[in-house]
């Protein structure tokens, strides 16, 4: 065997030179990159396609007093825009929290996707100030808060 050969073999071997090498693992990088963001951005519209979003669209409010007691009441209407059913859970009238009245005593009231709902919320004990401005608050069974406010004209 001729060593002179093979280390002469060797020397005429052609290899990568490190610039090419190093512009080849850059595009790799990248390449698994764009393919990863793609992915994630396809998972979170899908997380978000099923979003609520939900607004008040129109408040009336009005005093009733029923026997020796007064309520405050507020006639809601709430548009649901989102793809997903926005179920209202709980509702506050100025910080103080209300029944819901869908004409009767619920626990929650469920506006399917592209539709509204008008229902009623009540605080008993107490009355409306005239021309005061009070804010409903209206949270959804996954914890997000619809707001607006209205003003009180006797």
């Amino acid at each position: 065997m001729n060593f002179r050969k093979i280390r002469q073999f060797k020397k005429n071997a052609k290899a990568l030179s490190p610039v090419i090498a190093t512009i080849i693992l850059i595009a790799v990088t990248v390449a698994v990159s764009v393919v990863v963001a793609a992915w994630m951005g396809a998972l979170t519209i899908g997380f978000m396609g099923n979003s609520e979003q939900a607004s008040i669209t129109n408040i009336v409010l009005s005093d009733v007093t029923i026997g020796a007691t007064n309520y405050q009441n507020a006639t809601v209407t709430v548009q649901n825009t989102g793809s997903a059913t926005v179920s209202i859970s709980s509702a506050y009238i100025d910080a103080n929290t209300a029944q819901i009245l869908n004409p009767h005593l619920v626990s929650s009231v469920a506006i399917t996707k592209g539709t509204s709902a008008t229902f009623v919320i009540s605080v008993s004990g107490q009355t409306f100030a005239s021309s005061a401005s009070y804010t409903i608050k209206l949270m959804t069974a996954k914890g997000n808060t619809i707001t607006n406010s209205a003003a009180f004209s006797s």
